[in-house]
């Protein structure tokens, strides 16, 4: 089974303030502001829904298609994707615009000043996923992760029109879409992904119920964070998984991510439902032990033990003859 992931590609520079900014505010001059904070620490990371989702398909060995948009800045980037099992063929390289950038200052209360610069990620709507398909020989699934607005739309139209499976995973783009697009988008999907705010918020903004909406995708797929996920099919009973036990919690950046590549990677190797929910959570519980998104190591033995432990050893013995 070939799985194309499009999505977001981007890096995040996170830097860190020892003061707070409330004592270099004045507030009657709040509309002249003119501030520059020394930091003391900067951390850069490789991100990008599209990319980290990518990364936890080839940390199981599932290598998928990464289709998305950079920068001429992308090759270190490519080059650690590559070593990790993902293919980077059909990212499209910008001759003008750098890769995706998030920038973010952190004070000693934890308040944050960020700015997210999409670059690059605005072409992604110029793929089409034909010529990736060609490349590969064929696609079975596309997963339309968040990206550029127009992007999603055109990867969703073409894959009702060449009648290729897709997965609706809109992340962080729903707070700005509105109602007609989110129709457009989730209506045929063979899977929607969703956590339980943004949930709600589909319902809200589409005007469509809980069972409208089970009536127009395959299967839905809410992450109930600390309590698991739910896979939910009209007309069948919902299958809910729970969550391993964490060994630490580290950071939560990334978790769902992590759930949806190990999601994918159970539909590639053909196990059932359950279990690709089971492998998903296994892989976003080492994420939230792990700060930074692409930061985890899968290490085989010691991730089947984990799971064994969670899931049963029948269930590690059909994962772990995938996994090797």
């Amino acid at each position: 089974m070939r799985i194309a992931v499009t999505g977001s590609i981007a890096t995040d520079h996170l830097m860190t303030f020892p003061g707070r900014f409330a004592d270099q505010l004045v507030a009657d001059q709040l509309h002249t502001v003119s501030l520059s904070f020394l930091v003391d620490q900067l951390d850069v990371r490789r991100g990008g829904v599209g990319a980290n989702i990518a990364y936890g398909m080839g940390q199981l060995g599932t290598r998928p298609v990464l289709v998305g948009a950079a920068g001429s800045d992308f090759d270190d980037y490519r080059a650690w994707l590559d070593r990790h099992g993902v293919d980077t063929e059909s990212v499209r390289i910008s001759e003008t615009l750098h890769t995706a950038r998030f920038v973010c200052t952190t004070d000693a209360d934890h308040n944050q000043i960020g700015s997210f610069y999409t670059g690059a990620m605005s072409e992604a709507r110029l793929i089409e996923l034909k010529t990736v398909a060609d490349r590969v020989g064929g696609l079975d699934l596309v997963l339309i992760g968040a990206d550029d607005p127009e992007a999603m739309l055109r990867h969703t139209e073409e894959c009702r029109s060449r009648t290729i499976p897709f997965a609706a995973d809109f992340s962080q783009q729903i707070a700005r879409m509105d109602g007609e697009e989110i129709r457009i988008l989730l209506d045929g999907a063979t899977y929607l992904f969703s956590n339980e705010y943004e949930k709600g918020l589909i319902e809200t903004k589409t005007g469509w119920s809980d069972e409208e909406i089970l009536g127009k995708v395959g299967h839905r797929v809410t992450t109930l964070g600390s309590r698991g996920v739910r896979v939910e099919r009209a007309g069948e009973e919902p299958i809910e998984v729970g969550c391993p036990q964490e060994e630490r919690k580290a950071e939560p950046t990334g978790v769902g991510d992590a759930f949806r590549a190990g999601f994918l990677s159970g539909l590639v190797w053909g196990v059932s439902l359950e279990r690709a929910a089971q492998i998903g959570c296994m892989l976003a519980t080492l994420v939230i032990e792990t700060v930074g998104t692409q930061e985890y190591q899968l290490r085989r033995a010691h991730f089947m033990d984990r799971f064994a432990t969670a899931y049963g050893d029948e269930a590690a013995s059909e994962v772990r003859k995938h996994l090797g």
